[in-house]
């Protein structure tokens, strides 16, 4: 499906991209990246249909591909619809030649995250005149050991009931107010059969492989 959009404003995003200026080896900075502006040009120019059809006539006439008209274009992913349940998955390898390696590079994370600057400026489900899209983060998954074998642990927070939440999952309501008390909450530490209490210090350190947060607002 294609929709056209008014260029002034097909990359603008709720909250000025450019006032974030993330750190490096932080979630932000691997968010900031994924939803890049990318210049498509040379060979990875786009087919264009409107100049096609402009130059040679409708796709019925065209018999052969010299005859497609690509052109330069820009290119950037952005979210259109802010889930209730947002997961991040880090990628944790990278390849070695012709073997893939582990990456237990930290990346710093939020216990609440804004996810107002990779949003498009229309977001379909985000209160008109807001420029927040706030989720607490409430499980973290982690992985030891290498990439032929390991261990996976997890954390999760005990948290009270987010009404809002609730709201957005079963009614598709979109969260008027931020509700602290979610934020609030004893985080737990879970290896196989052991749980323990930890510190949220302890969570936030932690060499994350999977992020699940609750949106807030």
């Amino acid at each position: 499906e294609v929709s056209t959009e008014d260029p002034e404003t097909a990359f603008c995003t709720l909250a000025n991209r450019e006032d974030l200026n993330p750190e490096e080896s932080s979630i932000y900075h691997c968010l900031y990246q994924f939803t890049r502006n990318e210049k498509l040009t040379e060979t990875n120019q786009l087919l264009c249909d409107v100049c096609t059809q402009r130059n040679y006539g409708p796709k019925k006439n065209i018999k052969s591909e010299n005859k497609y008209v690509y052109t330069n274009a820009k290119k950037q992913m952005l979210i259109s619809l802010a889930p209730p349940i947002l997961t991040l998955h880090l990628k944790r390898f990278q390849q070695a030649g012709f073997n893939l390696r582990k990456v237990n590079r930290h990346i710093k994370f939020p216990e609440v995250l804004d996810l107002a600057p990779f949003c498009t400026a229309r977001c379909k489900n985000v209160t008109e005149g807001n420029t927040k899209v706030l989720y607490s983060l409430y499980g973290v998954v982690e992985h030891s050991g290498t990439m032929r074998s390991g261990h996976y642990t997890a954390y999760a927070k005990m948290r009270s009931l987010n009404n809002h939440l609730s709201d957005l999952v079963l009614q598709g309501q979109s969260p008027q107010a931020l509700e602290t008390e979610v934020v609030k909450g004893q985080w737990f530490h879970i290896s196989d059969t052991h749980v323990q209490p930890v510190s949220v210090s302890k969570v936030l350190s932690s060499q994350a492989y999977l992020l699940f947060y609750e949106r807030l607002l």
